[in-house]
């Protein structure tokens, strides 16, 4: 990676005297580099370019070197990788797309073979190749700004659009390192983003990905990003496949649209971004190097009332708080405010407009001062003032310089930002963000990243640390030897698949979740028999291993109270959809929760928490989490659903038991963590909660099939 990123020679195997195209366009992109690399030129069709000598070949270039830039068509991609690998080259960039279609069918295996067997770094292909802006290495074959502003953000995406767009912003933030990595056949976001943080300019990782490879090394570059306080902003494109297939899993459907990204988020601190204005202001105002001051929310200053009210109104929506200013703020707003304005938070202080820049200063001055404020803005839409005043950036330079806490301005409407205020701004630090809803966001991540939070979980087959780190403590011996002793006992069993539901409420007893006794039955005497032994009333439903989902078919009676009714049910049941049934105790009545297991293809096995019961599908809101998740993790889980009023006792019903809930989602992670291999998914619906507790009413397992799937340990 370094020999690739930092290169001190780069052959340029395609270079071309003809203007506009790629191969002149890597000549003239590589020619900027501050760092002045060595470069050999390479093209039969030339014997010089731009006075610089042309070698006919990649084996006439005299020495290996640190990086192939290979600007060829698809046709010639192999031949000339395989010259390089052959070299002894360390690294190369493809900028083509290596399609498989003839004449090159399979060229995408072919080429991550050549790469790995030669330990070769390769960006790509389909990339723009990337930008080292602290070490001044220009690497891409694409017209890009010249100089590239320098600062304190690594990017790193999947899109070369991106790319591009992000270093034409003209925001107030600079790069370290920009790379557009294309589609990764051999070197991941995973290794950038390791590389980046061990640069010291870095100080923001951005990250806009479209899939998750090598999950394991990812896991690990995010938790060292958060061990050193560094923020991770992500943008995604385009849904998790995982759990789109599990048709007969609850928890599979309800991961399946974002569910991969959002346990990811959730597990390392990451800041995740809907669009590309959220990315940039958020960027924006990481990169200016202030966080959010111990504090309760933001504060903000308007000069309009109804743009005040507008700001309020969607800081509520997206859930940004404002702070609740104490007496001594009121009093200093009160002795500047006109008559007629109320010292409050957020602020309108425009009255007839007289004495605006010390007005402004004090009011952002007393608000910056207040112990519950986080952070300030000057919420105004910075517009180009036909007088030439100036009162309002001069406020904010004021204050900026006599507080630690982030002052920012908030512009409601980009295009009509003054470009020359906006540049005075960023020159002295103070993020100028460009739109409400982007801006308000901005600062809510702002915010979240100075809340505390729990450690993030172990991946379950980690990367080794880095050289620099301590060893792992060791593990504790009772506790793997449990773990072992679970895992001999169950991954068989779970393997095997067809399973009935008695035995998969013993196994979520053995994991510390209470269950609802029940009886595996397949004859009328023997469900009156069971419904006696667990005591009336009871539920029949049927334990068909083809019917996953019991209540779409009539397949479950509840209530039943004397032999008769059991008998009845269960010949109904029996007729209509096989012998095979269950017998289970009547659980105490409570909110309906789901809690599931989905194994997703990068991530390894995901936690799904949601509404249960028949409104699992009506109410789709849903949490993912990585496992393993810790009991107060659990709880905050539980927090962010809307079924939390529910849970706590909504229209006079009892509160659930949240400690109880919390402790088998807990339980279910380490089922997740030592039985996630086996298995494609883990439904427990419903998991019945009330005030005494929480139990599991019905459980479906989905045994892993494909060719991956291990056996018995």
């Amino acid at each position: 990676m370094t020999a690739m990123l930092e290169a001190r020679s780069i052959a340029l195997v395609g270079a071309s005297a003809r203007p506009g195209s790629l191969g002149a366009q890597m000549v003239a992109q590589v020619a900027r580099s501050p760092s002045r690399p060595r470069t050999y030129l390479v093209n039969p069709r030339y014997a010089e370019i731009d006075g610089q000598p042309c070698l006919p070949r990649l084996a006439d270039v005299p020495e290996p070197v640190d990086l192939v830039l290979l600007g060829v068509p698809d046709q010639a991609l192999e031949e000339q990788l395989g010259h390089a690998a052959s070299r002894g080259d360390r690294s190369a960039v493809i900028f083509g797309y290596a399609l498989d279609l003839p004449p090159t069918d399979g060229l995408r295996n072919r080429l991550p073979a050549i790469a790995t067997s030669a330990g070769m770094a390769i960006c790509g292909p389909a990339c723009m190749g990337f930008i080292n802006v602290a070490c001044g290495l220009r690497a891409v074959g694409y017209l890009e700004p010249d100089p590239v502003p320098a600062g304190s953000v690594a990017l790193i995406t999947h899109s070369g659009s991106v790319f591009y767009a992000m270093l034409r912003a003209r925001r107030g933030f600079g790069f370290s390192l920009v790379v557009s990595s294309g589609q990764e056949l051999v070197t991941t976001t995973a290794a950038y983003a390791r590389y980046a943080l061990g640069l010291a300019e870095t100080r923001v990782l951005a990250l806009v990905l479209e899939a998750i490879r090598d999950a394991a090394e990812l896991r690990s570059v995010l938790a060292s990003a958060r061990a050193r306080d560094v923020p991770v902003v992500l943008l995604t494109a385009g849904a998790s496949e995982a759990g789109k297939a599990l048709v007969t899993a609850h928890s599979g459907a309800l991961a399946a649209a974002d569910g991969a990204w959002e346990a990811l988020a959730a597990a390392y601190g990451i800041h995740r971004v809907r669009d590309l204005a959220e990315l940039a202001d958020t960027l924006e105002l990481f990169s200016a190097g202030r966080r959010a001051a111990p504090g309760t929310g933001i504060a903000t200053v308007h000069d309009s009332g109804l743009e005040r009210a507008h700001v309020a109104d969607l800081a509520a929506e997206l859930n940004v708080p404002f702070a609740p200013i104490g007496q001594t703020t009121v009093g200093r707003l009160a002795a500047v405010l006109e008559p007629g304005l109320a010292p409050a938070n957020p602020l309108d202080a425009w009255g007839t407009g007289r004495d605006a820049g010390p007005l402004f200063t004090e009011c952002l001055s007393a608000l910056a001062a207040d112990p519950a404020v986080a952070a300030i803005a000057l919420a105004v839409d910075l517009v180009p003032e036909l007088d030439g005043d100036q009162s309002y950036p001069q406020a904010v330079l004021t204050v900026v310089s006599g507080t630690t806490k982030p002052v920012a301005v908030l512009a409601g409407l980009p295009a009509a930002v003054d470009p020359v205020a906006a540049a005075r701004l960023r020159a002295a630090g103070v993020p100028v963000l460009e739109g409400t809803r982007s801006g308000l966001l901005a600062l809510r991540h702002l915010l979240d990243h100075a809340a505390p939070a729990d450690p993030p979980p172990q991946a379950a087959r980690p990367a080794p640390p880095p050289q620099a780190a301590r060893p792992a403590a060791p593990p504790d011996p009772a506790t793997t030897d449990l773990q072992a002793a679970r895992r001999q006992r169950w991954a068989p069993v779970l393997a095997a698949g067809g399973l009935t539901g008695a035995v998969l409420l013993d196994l979520l007893r053995e994991y510390g979740i209470p269950a609802v006794r029940a009886r595996s039955v397949c004859t009328r005497a023997a469900a009156v028999a069971a419904a006696a032994q667990i005591g009336y009333p009871v539920v029949v439903k049927t334990d068909e291993p083809q019917i996953a989902h019991k209540s779409d078919v009539g397949g479950v009676r509840l209530g039943l109270g004397d032999p008769g009714a059991v008998g009845a049910a269960y010949d109904d049941l029996a007729a209509r959809l096989g012998p095979r049934a269950l017998v289970c105790q009547t659980a105490e009545p409570g909110t309906e929760l789901a809690l599931g297991v989905v194994r997703d293809p990068a991530l390894g096995p995901l936690l799904v928490v949601s509404a249960g019961g028949v409104l699992i599908e009506i109410l789709s809101e849903r949490a993912v989490v990585l496992p393993p998740v810790t009991r107060s993790s659990a709880l905050a889980v539980l927090a962010r659903l809307r079924l939390a009023a529910v849970l706590a006792g909504a229209r006079g019903q009892p509160p659930a038991d949240l400690g109880a809930i919390a402790d088998a989602i807990v339980a279910l992670s380490t089922l997740a963590c030592d039985l996630g291999d086996v298995l494609d998914a883990l439904d427990i619906n419903p998991l019945i909660c009330g005030p005494s507790g929480a139990v599991a009413a019905d459980v479906l397992a989905v045994a892993r099939t494909d060719a991956a799937a291990p056996g018995s340990v």
